[in-house]
């Protein structure tokens, strides 16, 4: 007997959670508050507009704005059409943003108004054959808003299956172009299984997202999980730590994620200490190794961390450590979700056992499809067993809880010695005079290369390298003490959190 197979369609779950509960709140934004039945409106009538476009099955869909309800409006539409929506970084150039618009070939790209300066210098490049305005007339874009209040809504969604391609989210490109990794409906619709099988989320969950959406920790970590929950949404436009605290307090926010940094930013605003954070049922840290003072200080405050590993070829997540375990396994990045195994691997791609490092390994509905238009990267990335290489050094202890050591472009090789930067990191970040904290390697004649702390200090904080050293040689062999120090304002961040330490390592080779 044939059986059906099912609609993957993540547009269509959203649009059936929206039509069974119309009158619950789907977006908190900015002071007003839309309901889920007027969010699936503005998602077909949206629809409408793109097909009337030209939008067809497998295009490209391209946002470019910053965090705002039109974002994730534009990104239901266009996969209710079978599109692939395709979100781009704001804080990119108009040359950065002109190679990516191509090689994902959009069709349709939607800009907030005061971005579109950035685009005057390349838009003769674009390939797109429309191009939308979020509000306002401007030169050669359409009015969105105009054309959303105008049509009608679009009543079917397309049937796709759980291969077809949802997503085309472009990595940072620390090293060499970006490149455009496939999230599939599949994808997407496992790791938030994954995810809420960890977190035990139900839809009186109010769910809190202030990273940006064009990160696939803004995206898929708390938002679109929201829509296909019922849950409601408090999206901020930026991260603000004054405005997430208010926020939190204000909505009764259960669930937030953020990069260890957000939540350090949050925890030295003024008004932390007094902002009423009982709500909070867990806080999701991802991004970056999140410090035990860090965990410590939250904690005094009744506030649990799941940490979670993982990268946009992931969707990201390929493990968690749970509240339970938090300082139990301190340091430790957990285990794999259910659905989804991780190994650790030598440079053969043979596993190794407990205690040994390697590069981590992930297999499981939640790997990306591979990159657009890039087969031989692709190649690279999953071997012929389906496993990705994560390009992430670690190792599993003998329950199976997953360490991360560090990248593997970051290890710093030291008078023939391994050191890992995050390990060192950990140690340095506990100086009572250090705020931020990154450690790379740079040239060094005898060594090879040095280790080099870079650190930003406290209001009232000094620090020598002397200092440093003294304080850290009880916890790390002298190999992995830090050879130089550099005192900076602040670090330079990607808008995922992490530090650019290939930025770092330029500036001060």
């Amino acid at each position: 007997m044939h059986r059906p197979e099912p609609n993957f369609n993540v547009a269509a779950q959203v649009i059936k959670q929206a039509e069974q509960n119309p009158d619950n709140d789907a977006i908190i934004f900015e002071g007003a508050t839309r309901s889920y039945g007027e969010f699936a409106s503005r998602v077909r009538k949206q629809a409408r507009v793109l097909k009337a476009s030209g939008v067809c099955v497998g295009d490209r869909v391209g946002f470019l704005g910053f965090n705002q309800p039109g974002f994730i409006e534009t990104m239901f539409a266009a996969i209710s059409l079978g599109a692939v929506f395709v979100p781009l970084n704001f804080r990119l150039t108009g040359e950065e943003l002109a190679f990516i618009i191509g090689d994902a070939g959009i069709h349709t790209l939607i800009v907030d108004p005061e971005l579109i300066p950035v685009l005057d210098d390349v838009r003769d490049r674009l390939p797109c054959r429309q191009l939308f305005s979020v509000t306002g007339d401007q030169a050669g874009f359409s009015c969105l808003e105009i054309a959303i209040n105008d049509a009608d809504p679009l009543s079917e969604i397309i049937h796709t299956s759980a291969h077809d391609t949802l997503l085309i989210m472009y990595t940072s490109g620390t090293t060499g172009l970006p490149k455009g990794a496939m999230l599939t409906h599949g994808n997407i619709v496992w790791n938030n299984v994954n995810a809420n099988l960890a977190f035990g989320a139900k839809n009186t969950d109010v769910l809190l997202t202030a990273a940006p959406l064009f990160h696939i920790g803004g995206l898929n970590v708390m938002t679109i999980s929201a829509f296909q929950m019922g849950s409601p949404l408090v999206l901020l436009r930026h991260f603000d730590p004054g405005a997430v605290l208010e926020a939190i307090e204000e909505h009764k926010v259960t669930h937030m994620f953020g990069a260890p940094a957000m939540f350090l930013f949050m925890s030295q605003h003024p008004a932390f200490s007094e902002t009423d954070l009982s709500s909070v049922d867990i806080l999701i840290v991802g991004a970056a190794p999140c410090p035990a003072s860090l965990i410590a200080l939250y904690g005094e405050r009744g506030i649990s961390f799941c940490q979670g590993y993982g990268l946009t070829e992931t969707s990201p997540f390929a493990s968690f450590l749970g509240p339970q375990k938090c300082l139990e396994k301190l340091g430790s990045a957990g285990l794999p979700p259910v659905h989804t195994d991780v190994r650790i691997v030598d440079a053969n791609n043979q596993p190794l056992g407990p205690q040994e490092r390697g590069e981590i390994c992930i297999k499981g509905p939640n790997i990306m499809k591979g990159y657009w238009n890039r087969p031989d990267a692709t190649a690279s990335a999953i071997d012929e067993l389906g496993w990705f290489h994560s390009g992430d050094v670690g190792y599993l202890d003998e329950e199976g809880y997953l360490y991360i050591c560090d990248r593997l472009k970051d290890m710093v090789i030291s008078g023939g010695e391994n050191v890992y930067p995050a390990e060192v990191e950990s140690v340095l970040f506990d100086h009572p005079a250090i705020a931020e904290v990154a450690v790379i390697g740079l040239p060094d004649e005898k060594w090879g290369e040095a280790v080099t702390a870079v650190a930003a200090l406290t209001p009232t904080g000094s620090l020598s390298l002397d200092e440093l050293r003294e304080f850290a040689e009880a916890k790390l062999a002298r190999y992995k003490l830090p050879l130089r120090l550099h005192l900076v304002d602040a670090l330079p961040r990607n808008p995922a959190g992490k530090v650019l330490k290939f930025q770092l390592r330029a500036e001060l080779a």
